[in-house]
């Protein structure tokens, strides 16, 4: 039986539709608070099973009759002050998940990120060759992704059988206006400002679909950068707001600007109580030029990804 963790999350609920679309019987963990989405709420062959994955004892239950993993959960915020959560579910979390796929013999997906890759040598797009240099001072999501990695390589050095994968922002309209559907939100509210950033982008059903390939694939002890288009943010916004009928930014927010703004809203938070809308990490995350090879996952799966340009038409139309 195939168990995915994550499963109310935005990729774990379109892996969790394309599985049972093929007619297999899943169980999928949800956390006692966890809202199911009406994209899967009425599937009759997913067996819902409450439990956290940093809780042992709730885990070795759900993993009875257990032979294929998709590890979906995790936590993501480039809130610094977040760190020790961060670091709790993607690593502590993933360590429990990959122990007892070990001692259940399970087969692993691993879903990753990009966040966890290395930089690109000087004119190269990043691959699955290129390891992370370690960095203390790294923002906290990207460093807890990275770890979590090294737990399931762990894990694959003594003897698991498991794939990692990789994905770039994975966009999708039943994201509605969280997760990387803030950046549609931003757009139609008609933000003026945009970064010299670029990042890849990936349609979740692309995703979901590499994934469930991987896992039937049988390949081991691998790790595929899922990524469909590269974007430079300028262009990424622009598009969005065609899409939306709204001004396109015209305004570049400059490295200084952006300090500028990450530190106020700090401020301004203190007295508020709520959370930033740019900190630090995300700051500096927006001016970094990002480019992927995805040429690893197409050749292993023969998968043609949709276009980003599709992908957003399709999300700006449903978000209307």
């Amino acid at each position: 039986m195939i168990l995915v963790t994550g499963g109310t999350g935005f990729l774990g609920s379109e892996l969790l539709k394309q599985l049972t679309d093929k007619g297999l019987a899943v169980r999928a963990l949800k956390r006692e608070k966890s809202v199911i989405p009406s994209l899967i709420k009425n599937i009759t062959l997913i067996e819902w099973f409450t439990a956290d994955i940093n809780n042992l004892s709730d885990l070795e239950e759900a993993f009875e009759g257990i032979t294929e993993v998709y590890h979906c959960a995790a936590f993501v915020s480039f809130n610094p002050k977040d760190k020790k959560k961060l670091f709790h579910v993607n690593i502590d979390g993933t360590s429990n998940i990959v122990n007892l796929c070990a001692e259940n013999n399970c087969r692993l997906l691993h879903v990753s990120s990009v966040a966890a890759l290395g930089d690109a040598k000087k004119g190269k797009k990043i691959t699955e060759k290129d390891f992370w240099e370690y960095d203390s001072k790294a923002h906290a999501y990207g460093l807890s992704k990275y770890e979590g990695e090294m737990e399931v390589w762990r894990g694959i050095t003594e003897g698991l059988n498991a794939v990692i994968v990789n994905p770039s922002v994975i966009i999708g309209k039943n994201a509605g206006f969280e997760g990387s559907g803030t950046i549609f939100k931003l757009v139609k509210g008609g933000f003026p400002f945009y970064t010299d950033g670029a990042t890849g982008l990936i349609d979740v059903e692309d995703v979901a679909k590499s994934m469930i390939l991987l896992m039937d694939a049988k390949v081991t002890a691998e790790r595929y950068i899922i990524s469909s288009d590269d974007y430079h943010y300028k262009d990424l916004f622009t598009e969005i707001a065609e899409g939306f009928s709204v001004k396109a930014p015209t305004k570049e927010a400059k490295p200084w600007m952006l300090g500028i703004a990450w530190r106020a809203l700090r401020f301004f938070s203190l007295f508020t109580g709520s959370e930033p809308s740019i900190t630090k990490d995300a700051a500096k995350s927006s001016i970094v030029l990002s480019y992927y090879d995805n040429s690893k996952i197409i050749k292993e799966t023969g998968l043609k990804f949709k276009p980003v340009s599709e992908s957003i038409k399709e999300i700006t139309q449903h978000l209307k």
